[in-house]
């Protein structure tokens, strides 16, 4: 589970991007912004580095790499909370797609736009859908093909293109592939202000279906298992960002003549991070490669849930109070990470979910 050479190459031209255009000052401005997406990072890092299409096969316009590659992308987006679509539509639209026939058309046409980043894309379910929730039914399908109905809180809507959409018809759930200007997107007002959520408003929306009956229950599985397991990978990253900078910030602050740091209550706290940020890259780096390989999936991405999210807000919230009165104020990005960590926490099932899930998984008792 160590990290390839090729992944380190992949983290260092990501790195090296992000500290570029995406450091503090310019996610502060970003912020208070009526655009808080920086759609030429994104343009950037999509298709100039080609991490949309990491996950996606060659033969479809993409790399053909795997979770693994990806979850190093999101451990260097988290370390930055870069203002991107990248979970919406290089995770969560694009492995909802790649778990349909590849040989659909409607596939076969969206995956080497989505993996190109000539497109975007989001997946028009609630950003705290758990895997396993079951199929959504908010959305229904029309004897004409067309979709009515509403969803809420959609990661990355705002700035779609592609809106995968779950529905369910006469003939059972499907999922369908619907242009973003055929339904009514309203931007809410987010806790996490570099990623925003969406309400989504269908109305006889002109829609293509791609999977349909256990295909697209598994594929929409799938997406949310794959996005939970990697989603760990970006609080690992939040929690690298908490450690680093305030150890950074503690050998700089003097008090009686002193290091701040230098006392021994401040490194035992600092101590105990380094000790979570261990676990929850352990956690994070199995469930990558769970899903790189196909392997116990479910448990291993409810570990790395139930163990990151809350060591993601633990890391930060300790940095907030390490930096003392600069930590609580806007001018300090620290709280734009802590409202990333919390977001983070809800996304895809809360800890508690999932080590409810993990108990049943593994048999133990109620």
């Amino acid at each position: 589970m160590l990290y390839s050479e090729v992944e380190e190459d992949l983290r260092s031209s990501v790195r090296d991007l992000l500290a570029d255009r995406a450091g503090p000052a310019a996610l502060l401005a970003r912020a208070e912004t009526a655009e808080p997406y920086d759609l030429g990072l994104w343009k950037t890092l999509a298709a100039d580095l080609g991490t949309a299409g990491l996950m996606v096969p060659e033969e479809l316009g993409g790399y053909g790499a795997t979770a693994r590659e990806t979850a190093v992308v999101l451990e260097e987006l988290g370390r930055c909370v870069a203002p991107v679509p990248f979970l919406g539509s290089a995770v969560l639209a694009t492995t909802a797609l790649l778990g349909a026939d590849a040989a659909d058309p409607v596939v076969a046409e969206l995956l080497p736009r989505l993996a190109g980043g000539e497109l975007t894309g989001a997946l028009a379910v609630p950003l705290t859908t758990a895997p396993g929730a079951g199929f959504p039914a908010t959305v229904t399908v029309h004897a004409d093909g067309t979709l009515s109905g509403r969803v809420g809180t959609v990661a990355d809507a705002s700035v779609a293109g592609l809106l995968v959409v779950p529905a369910t018809g006469p003939d059972g759930p499907g999922l369908y592939a619907v242009e973003a200007s055929a339904a009514t997107v309203t931007e809410l007002v987010s806790l996490d202000l570099t990623r925003r959520v969406s309400d989504l408003g269908l109305e006889r929306a002109p829609a293509r279906r791609f999977a349909s009956g256990d295909q697209a229950v598994a594929a929409l599985d799938h997406a949310l298992t794959t996005a939970a397991g990697l989603l760990a990978s970006e609080q690992t990253g939040l929690t690298e960002w908490a450690l680093s900078t305030t150890v950074s910030y503690l050998k700089g602050r003097y008090q009686f003549g002193r290091p701040v740091g230098g006392f021994q209550s401040l490194k035992h706290r600092l101590a105990d991070l380094y000790t979570e940020l261990v676990n929850a890259r352990a956690t994070a780096r199995y469930a990558a490669e769970a899903l790189a390989g196909g392997f116990d999936e479910p448990i291993a991405v409810a570990v790395a849930q139930a163990s990151a999210a809350p060591i993601a807000v633990h890391a930060v919230e300790e940095a907030i109070q390490l930096h003392g009165g600069i930590g609580m104020t806007w001018e300090h990005p620290a709280h734009l990470y802590l409202k990333r960590a919390k977001s983070d926490e809800l996304a895809f099932g809360t800890p508690g979910r999932h080590r409810a899930r993990l108990a049943g998984l593994v048999g133990l008792p109620a």
